[in-house]
């Protein structure tokens, strides 16, 4: 028997979310900086499957508090890291991309280190105003290591569409 149950993503992604946008909205919150997940679009990623049926669709409720945050009038960043590894951070080229592009490529994953320093950037970054999107890195030694990611935004082709796999819940 589990000590504790697991978490409902519709309680904990959802919610929970909806819960932190409300409360920065009334505080008079400058900017939030949401991390969700790269696979959004994609109506069949594994992440969707995790969990007791009716328990499921951890994409699709994170998706629906993202859309929440870019109706709520504030101004926000929202990041969708591949997937994540404990390497160190600040090391490699972090790659910009939007609607899961990059879960194409052959490498896909971003030390935590690089999506906290990516966050922390979007503070105050001009280029990350009101923007949506995904986030990985090239391996150790190929690129330019990345240091700032206004120039990286600048440079990104397309925005983050949330009509693809829109949420149905």
């Amino acid at each position: 028997m589990p000590i504790f149950d697991a978490p409902i993503p519709s309680q904990v992604d959802w919610r929970g979310q909806k819960y932190q946008i409300d409360a920065a909205k009334r505080a008079g919150a400058k900017k939030v900086v949401l991390v969700g997940s790269m696979g959004g679009t994609q109506e069949e990623n594994f992440l969707n499957t995790i969990g007791p049926e009716g328990e499921r669709d951890i994409l699709v409720w994170k998706r629906k508090a993202e859309i929440y945050l870019t109706e709520s009038g504030l101004d926000y960043s929202i990041i969708h890291p591949g997937g994540l590894s404990n390497d160190a951070g600040g090391e490699r080229e972090i790659v910009f991309g939007v609607n899961d592009e990059l879960l194409e490529t052959t490498y896909r994953r971003i030390p935590r280190a690089d999506v906290a320093e990516v966050a922390v950037q979007c503070l105050t970054s001009p280029e990350a105003s009101n923007i949506a999107f995904d986030i990985s890195t090239k391996e150790v030694g190929e690129g330019t290591v990345t240091t700032s990611i206004g120039p990286a935004l600048q440079k990104m082709e397309g925005v983050y569409d949330y009509t693809i796999n829109a949420p149905k819940v």
